[in-house]
């Protein structure tokens, strides 16, 4: 009785020990599973702005400038209201991205309004809705 005891005692101290102090990469991994807002690369993104890729230095700082994005609020997204956020008639300008998380397809639906950007991702049958403080993207503006 007293051997199972010290082997139970043994085996929650390494379970503790492995919780409470996990490597940098696992934590990492762990973080990058759940992460609301994705962190765009740009070999498997293609950005599309009025009909048109974007391609180049500007489609360079548009990622750079959507991965330094904060978020601001999630929305709650109730059955029949999708359409609302999919295509927004009321946005200064919209963009769509295109891009591959691992063999997962994802759409990202970016709005833009003057006190914050609404960016739906849509992946497999999810639609996932939130808000992030406003993208300076200049670039679109020269166009």
């Amino acid at each position: 009785m007293t051997w199972i005891s010290i082997i139970a005692l043994v085996l929650f101290c390494i379970i503790k020990i492995l919780m409470t102090c996990l490597p940098t990469g696992v934590v990492d991994w762990l973080l990058d599973k759940y992460r609301l807002h994705l962190r765009l690369n740009n070999l498997e993104t293609e950005i599309i702005y009025n009909e048109m890729k974007v391609d180049g230095e500007n489609k360079e700082k548009i990622i750079k400038v959507f991965n330094e994005a904060v978020v601001r609020e999630k929305y709650s997204l109730y059955p029949g209201s999708e359409e609302t956020y999919l295509h927004s008639n009321n946005a200064e300008y919209s963009l769509i991205i295109h891009t591959k998380k691992g063999n997962k397809n994802i759409k990202l639906f970016l709005n833009s309004y003057k006190d914050h950007v609404d960016i739906v991702k849509k992946y497999k049958n999810k639609i996932v809705a939130y808000s992030t403080y406003p993208l300076h993207l200049d670039i679109l503006n020269k166009k």
